[in-house]
């Protein structure tokens, strides 16, 4: 059966917790989402919250607040804050004030409450066993009746383990209090911390990373990094399946990253983690919670059959890891087979949602269901998704079962029938065919799943609209009979064996086990399937194989019993005793009746094995035992035993040797060393048969068995010689003669007294480095009569007393190298000489050195110019400067083919640009660069290529700024400053004109470098304006521009204004525009009125397009002036045209037909009078496209690009302001490019234009 849909993430990465506060203080609760732009909604008592004088609702990025002010007992209800599909609840716990607390009672949720206990039983079945914490809570949340729990709810709490599940579990142990591990939370004194790790949310089966990173650019050394669960609980003994520890290190930006990834969780992973970072006396620690929420579990199904627990799981499996937990597809494969008879008649879950809840214990009893705790588990969500559905009038069933080859039918009822409606299998949608049917009738939807298999096994679910309605179904196998059972059989040892059986359907699956334990295939056991025949096939039987052997299927077992049993066995041939001389071969035979029986051979009890000295030999029905070269410890008593078999066959081996001194590990003249002061005792083994008689002698003189410091002493299997306090005097050459009547030997040896070497001399440093040296010294005048061996050397700080030692292996040569120095600091070192006695005193210590270091070579060196006498280069610093700092770089160049490299720059220089002048025209030059400080030159920077001495010709190329590119306005009186960069070689000739003649100096000022050139104009003039075109040419290449500078001011006054007309109380003007337009266009005028009694001037209209203009609403009986102001881009003009003659608007009364005019049609189709110009962008640098259209009514403008409305795009920025149209591309790629149109449209018709804009790449 396929896993169950996973229950999606929480929305909220910080959940608020229930407060108890007192009453006229304040409760503040703090939830955080995942994402800043998400909405969030306060709920009170299942009520929306606003906010007001009595809650204060606040947000920042992905922090929200709920702030109660004044709470009263009112307040203590339930809360819940809601975000997408993701609901959590809380409780506000009033308690009235008592003089104690701090002042204001305002509480953070940054400190969780101490946990208040489980709720107990209910009171109504005293007479039941306790059931776990869990299974309390679950009873009380379920029952309506039930007294309410002190407890948190289920929201916001995590969900305890089982006291079997935490036994089970390799990380209950370190389960700590919340808040004990905010207490350990130092996060706002971090001082070794640069990302922490947060709090998260994982469902039951899935993964998550929890990743905390160190910066250690002012570490010398890695930080040691530490995970732990509760309060002391160390996660990296844990590490294994379900916990992963990893580290890396980036050594770009110096951060550490620590990772603790938790696979596949469980329930009782949830808690609080500690994360623990040191480094020297530096501390850092954070605190951060788990939270496992749980999968949703199947609705309906046999309950009987899922709540009861799985049986323990067999030897060899990993069932282990997944102890106690419900698994319905197992279930469903290894469930017993029932008659039919023996199904309930009546629904289990109908009769539960009935029940009070003292009676739940009851019904699973009569039932046979053990898992109440899960039972109660289901039954609460059952219960708790009982709801009404606006969409569906009838949902789904919890869940479905059905035989397999059978059809099933899924129908819902729908409230709206015209709603859209999909069924979806695992999440993804179903098609109707062959084999999934969909029907409608009325309101009802039925889906039929013709044929299901196993594979049909899964998560259903249908939706219509918004809401959605979720089963499983189920499909159940039939039970696999055993039609034929094993019979007992018996064999004998070596023979074939074969267990049958026989079941109800081909190909199906079984177990085989011998004594409870579960066979595998292997050499030993063979499996074999025809049909609905197993057999269990043992190829070479043995006597172990004797045992109870059954087999299983889903649908019950069969056991019989193997019984084999050994040979009759006869002995043809025994062994007899031997008497063989030390070195020659001795052999052991015996025939037996049986051919290729296995045996073992015994020596004195005990079990001999194969060896190049005895070796066992078995062909057939003979066992042989060689002894080769037979020695003194072969003599003993020999057995042989038949495998399987209680007899056995003895024989004796007896040995005789002449005398003889065993000196192997010694040379012909072996000499003996001993250190000076120490005891000497030398065992010498020694056979023969009989015992022979020994004898020591130091020249001519015997040693006896009774003296004192120099002793011989003899054992029955060797001899000894024995010197206390080991003197120069001993050494010598001792004899050692050993007699028998089987003959003699003698040995000679000889012993040497040694000691310690002298201490050697003062090492001498003969090279210094930067964190290095070289040292030298002279071997000590005594070696101890032991060859040196090799040098120990330390080294110490000047100012410290403590030597430390530099190698591990001793040194053979008399030179060493120290390295890792600290640089500018003085040292000393020592050496201290060793031979196989021990080591010498310390020499004396070196003269004070200081080890310091040239820099690493200079980076980047590159060529930035050649002309024809000189090369100019750059390079950047070396990366390491080290203690003795950088006094500069020193130049210098070779010519090609020659071997002499010359200094350019006699003086060092301090800077990373260089020019070397005075080099031959056409020659091609090698060039290096060196830095210098106190310890010498560093090692060079060659350029890989030669550098030809001759200047290079590079076309000239003038790089317009984009401002340029358009009509450069400035207005008069404005400094006029602009630099256009070019580039060529050799130095190009620039030149200016404007409008094809040369530019005036005087008023003109132009300078010119290498790279760019200057216009300035301190004071713009309207004569400035025009075309001026730049010339940039090298040899006889070159590159123009043309740059258009317009120069404008305000307009001069309008050069006429009439009154046209006057009646009633409006008047008609009309102008002629000006003479001086400011060069600029007129974009409009401003129409002033004066009474003529106070000449006080007041404006009528502004930003007047037309010539001419209709005052209306004028006061009657007055007389009025007009006068009327130019305006351009600049602004008003600075004087105003005023009317000759007043307009004065006569009383009632008097008698004025006014003329009859039509009115005027200003509808007009749309029509572009400034079109869109083609365009050079340059990617990276905003883009703008103008146009200007006119129409009445006022057209829609719409953007297109290559025919394609722009709409929608954040890239895009389109403006409209009184008949111009702009576009506007922000940083434009080449992509960007391509053809643009603007079109207008209006009731009256429809215009467009349009352009190429084309991206080129900045060089």
């Amino acid at each position: 059966m396929p896993e169950p849909l996973k229950k999606p993430v929480s929305a909220f990465t910080k959940k608020p917790k229930s407060l108890e506060v007192t009453a006229g203080s304040l409760a503040e609760f703090v939830a955080e989402v995942g994402k800043a732009d998400a909405k969030v909604k306060w709920q009170k008592d299942g009520k929306d919250i606003q906010a007001g004088e009595k809650h204060t609702i606040t947000s920042e990025g992905v922090q929200h607040k709920l702030v109660v002010n004044n709470v009263t007992k009112d307040d203590e209800v339930g809360y819940a804050v809601i975000s997408g599909t993701s609901k959590v609840k809380f409780e506000l716990k009033v308690k009235e004030e008592d003089g104690k607390g701090s002042p204001g009672g305002q509480i953070s949720l940054e400190v969780s409450p101490a946990p208040t206990p489980a709720a107990p039983a209910a009171p109504a079945a005293p007479a039941a066993p306790a059931a776990p914490a869990e299974q309390k809570e679950n009873v009380a949340a379920s029952s309506p009746e039930a007294p309410p729990s002190p407890q948190l709810p289920n929201d916001t709490q995590d969900e305890k383990p089982s006291d079997s599940s935490r036994k089970n579990s390799v990380w209950s142990l370190g389960e700590g209090s919340t808040e004990e591990g905010e207490k350990l939370d130092d996060s706002k004194r971090s001082t070794l911390f640069t990302e922490q790790p947060h709090s998260g949310t994982v469902t039951v089966g899935g993964d998550i990373t929890f990743v905390a990173k160190v910066e250690t650019k002012d570490l010398l050394r890695k930080p040691n990094a530490k995970w732990f669960k509760g309060k002391w609980l160390d996660l990296a003994s844990k590490a294994g399946k379900h916990l992963q520890l990893k580290e890396s290190f980036d050594r770009i930006t110096r951060i550490h990253t620590f990772e603790m990834q938790i696979i596949k969780a469980k329930e009782n992973y949830a808690g609080n983690y500690r994360c623990e970072v040191t480094w020297k006396d530096k501390f850092d620690s954070c605190s951060f919670d788990l939270e496992v929420i749980e999968a949703p579990e199947v609705q309906q199904i046999d309950i009987r059959a899922a709540f009861k627990r799985r049986a323990a799981p067999v030897s060899g499996t990993d069932g282990q890891d997944d102890a106690g937990e419900l698994d319905f597809s197992g279930l469903l494969k290894h469930r017993e087979v029932k008659d039919e008879n023996t199904e309930p008649d009546f629904d289990v879950w109908e009769l539960l949602k009935g029940a009070q809840p003292h009676e739940y214990e009851k019904i699973a009893f009569e039932h046979g269901i053990t898992d109440l705790r899960g039972l109660l588990r289901r039954l609460k969500k059952i219960k708790r998704e009982e709801k009404k559905s606006a969409a569906f009038a009838k949902v789904l069933e919890p869940g479905y079962q059905v035989e397999r080859g059978d059809k099933i039918r899924f129908v819902v009822d729908l409230a709206d029938p015209t709603v859209d409606l999909k069924w979806y299998r695992n999440g993804q949608e179903i098609r109707p065919g062959p084999k999934y049917i969909f029907e409608h009738k009325g309101t009802l939807r039925m889906l039929t799943i013709k044929n299901c298999t196993k594979a049909d096994d899964a998560a259903y679910q249908v939706a219509a609209g918004e809401e959605k309605s979720t089963t499983e179904l189920f499909v159940k196998e039939p039970p696999i009979l055993i039609t034929r059972e094993l019979e007992d059989t018996e064999g004998l040892v070596g023979e074939r064996v074969e267990l049958e059986c026989e079941v109800s359907e081909e190909n199906a699956q079984l177990k085989w086990y011998k004594n409870g334990i579960e066979l595998g295939v292997s050499s030993k056991y063979r499996f074999r399937t025809e049909g609905t025949k197993h057999w269990l096939i043992i190829p070479e039987a043995a006597k172990t194989d004797t045992g109870t052997y059954s087999v299983k299927t889903a649908g019950g077992q069969s056991t019989a019993a193997l019984k084999v049993e050994m040979r009759p066995l006869k002995i043809l041939q025994g062994l007899t005793d031997q008497v063989v001389q030390v070195g020659q071969q001795a052999v052991l035979q015996c025939e037996m009746s049986l051919a290729n029986l296995p045996g073992k051979w015994y020596k004195n009890g005990q079990v001999i094995y194969p060896t190049d000295h005895l070796k066992i030999f078995h062909r057939g029905r003979v066992h042989k035992l060689v002894v080769e070269k037979a020695a003194l410890d072969d003599d003993g008593e020999y057995t042989f035993v038949p495998e399987g078999y209680t007899m056995h066959l003895g024989a004796k081996l007896r040995m005789t040797d002449p005398p003889k001194l065993y000196l192997d590990h010694l040379t012909k003249t072996p000499e003996i060393v001993v250190v000076a002061g120490s005891k000497l005792r030398l065992d010498i083994p020694v056979t023969g048969e009989p015992m022979p008689r020994i004898v020591w002698m130091k020249g001519d003189k015997a040693i006896l068995e009774t003296g004192n410091r120099v002793r011989a002493e003899s054992f029955p299997d060797h001899t000894s010689m024995v010197i206390d306090a080991a003197e120069k005097d001993d050494c010598g050459v001792y004899k050692i003669v050993v007699q028998n009547e089987a003959g003699e030997d003698s040995a000679t040896l000889k012993i040497k007294v040694v000691d310690v070497p002298d201490p050697p001399a003062a090492p001498i440093v003969t090279e210094v480095g930067g964190d290095w040296c070289l040292m030298m010294w002279s071997p000590p005048d005594y070696d101890g009569n032991s060859p040196i061996l090799g040098y120990i050397i330390e080294r110490k700080k000047k100012q410290s007393s403590r030597w430390m030692r530099l190698n591990f292996d001793l040194c053979k040569e008399m030179t060493f190298e120290p390295k890792n120095m600290i640089e500018g600091i003085p040292y000393e070192v020592q050496v201290i000489a060793v031979n196989a006695i021990g080591l010498s005193r310390p020499s004396d210590p070196s003269k004070a050195f200081v080890p310091l270091a040239p820099t690493s070579e200079p980076t980047l060196l590159a060529c930035d110019d050649v002309t024809d006498t000189s090369v100019t280069l750059k390079w950047r610093p070396p990366e390491r400067i080290g203690a003795a700092g950088l006094d500069g770089y020193l130049i210098e160049y070779c010519l090609e083919g020659k071997d002499e490299w010359i200094v350019a720059n006699p003086e060092l220089t301090d800077k990373t640009k260089y020019t070397i002048n005075g080099l031959p025209t056409g020659e091609k030059i090698h060039v290096r660069v060196k830095a210098v400080n106190a310890a010498g030159e560093s090692l060079p920077i060659t350029m890989a290529q030669s550098i030809l001495v001759k200047e290079v010709v590079e076309p000239p190329k003038i790089r317009l700024p984009r401002q340029l590119k358009q009509t450069y306005i400035r207005k008069v009186g404005e400094s006029l400053n602009l630099m256009i960069p070019f580039q060529g070689k050799p130095r190009p000739k620039v030149s200016w004109t404007k409008d094809g003649a040369p530019l005036d100096l005087n008023t003109i000022s132009i300078r010119n470098t290498d790279t760019d050139t200057v216009i300035f104009v301190r004071k713009t003039e309207r004569y400035h304006s025009g075309n001026y075109e730049l010339t940039v040419q090298v040899e006889k290449i070159e590159d123009k521009a043309t740059i258009v500078i317009q120069v404008v001011e305000k307009p001069g006054a309008p050069f006429t204004v009439q009154i046209v007309e006057v009646w009633d109380t409006n008047v008609e003007l009309a102008w002629t525009p000006p003479k001086d337009n400011g060069n600029a266009a007129i974009t409009g005028y401003t129409i002033q009125k004066a009474d003529k009694k106070t000449m006080d001037w007041y404006t009528v209209v502004e930003h007047y397009h037309r010539t001419n203009c209709f005052i209306p609403d004028l006061i009657v009986g007055n007389e009025y002036y007009f006068r009327v102001f130019a305006e351009n881009m600049c602004g008003l003009s600075d004087e105003a045209t005023r009317t000759k003659n007043s307009a004065l608007i006569q009383k009632q009364g008097l008698a004025l037909k006014s003329p009859q005019y039509n009115d005027f049609d200003f509808k007009e189709t749309p029509k572009f009078t400034h079109p869109l110009i083609n365009t050079i962008a340059v990617s990276g640098y905003n883009a703008t496209l103008n146009c200007s259209v006119r129409g009445n009514p006022k057209p829609l403008i719409t953007w297109m690009k290559n025919r394609m409305v722009i709409e929608d795009n954040p890239r895009y920025r389109m403006f409209a302001n009184q008949g111009v149209c702009t576009l506007e591309i922000r940083k434009p790629s080449p992509y960007d490019g391509g053809l643009y149109t603007c079109k207008a449209i209006n009731p009256l018709g429809e215009d467009e234009v349009e352009c190429k804009m084309e991206v080129k790449v900045a060089q």
